[in-house]
């Protein structure tokens, strides 16, 4: 049985590759990760492992972002210093989060879940995403989006419903483009400011200048360095790069 652990404090594990070859001899960790970034990079390239212990926050980020690009089925375990209340309402069926320093009692029982788990085929429960946005941002999650965009069209104030939006793009200027070809020019310092009140199911952030509609979408043609090229649709006659490290979150985005 293979383990893979994420974890960007070496002394934590080392920690843990100790712990664990000795609650569970039989498993072999085959790889440490020090960031979010190696982890992306890693299983662009492998399988993914039997079991995946992993640290909550990392120096580049909180390890739930791969859940946004990969879809695991494997059994995870975090390791998080985070009080207890939190730790509780994330314990699913067979799935563990253990408190900094881990306890290798604590590992121990973590690990005959998750071996219990592959063993039966039972696995990560598919309310798992929920409960990890619950964690990342405590109490409701907003589910209302911007319905409508307000810009100048000769010298008056014009709203534009977000629907038919198919472009945000920023330039030189900033702007929003319809599907029927009017390009208008809209207020905002940053695409953050846009994609923060956009639905993330019609709207992704291609690079650092574009939101594109999935609507837009035409055409896409893979190249041989894992890029994208997005092709829209007419009258927009518009080609957006998607980079190496987005190329798998668009395909999941655009194969729903």
């Amino acid at each position: 049985m293979k383990a893979l652990i994420i974890e960007d404090e070496s002394l934590i594990a080392e920690e843990l590759q100790h712990s664990l070859s000795s609650v569970a001899p039989d498993i072999s960790v085959i790889d440490v990760l020090p960031s979010l970034k190696a982890a992306r990079k890693w299983f662009m390239q492998n399988a993914e492992p039997d079991i995946l212990l992993m640290d909550v926050r990392l120096s580049d980020g909180l390890s739930f972002e791969l859940f946004e690009q990969y879809t695991l089925k494997c059994p995870v375990i975090f390791t998080t210093a985070y009080e207890e209340y939190a730790i509780r309402a994330f314990k699913v069926n067979g799935v563990d989060y253990l408190l900094k320093p881990v306890q290798e009692e604590d590992l121990k029982k973590a690990i005959d879940k998750c071996k219990h788990m592959l063993e039966s085929r039972s696995f990560v429960p598919g309310d798992l995403q929920q409960l990890l946005k619950h964690f990342t941002n405590p109490g409701a999650i907003n589910t209302t989006f911007k319905e409508k965009f307000i810009v100048s069209f000769n010298s008056k104030w014009m709203p534009v419903d977000t629907k038919d939006i198919a472009v945000f793009e920023k330039d030189n200027l900033n702007y929003l483009h319809t599907f029927s070809g009017e390009k208008y020019i809209y207020d905002f310092s940053a695409l953050e400011e846009i994609e923060e009140v956009l639905d993330p199911k019609k709207f992704f952030r291609a690079n650092r200048q574009m939101i594109i509609n999935i609507e837009a979408v035409h055409s896409v043609k893979p190249h041989g360095n894992q890029k994208l090229s997005v092709q829209l649709k007419t009258p927009l006659k518009l080609e957006v790069d998607i980079s190496r490290e987005k190329a798998p979150l668009f395909r999941k985005w655009m194969d729903r």
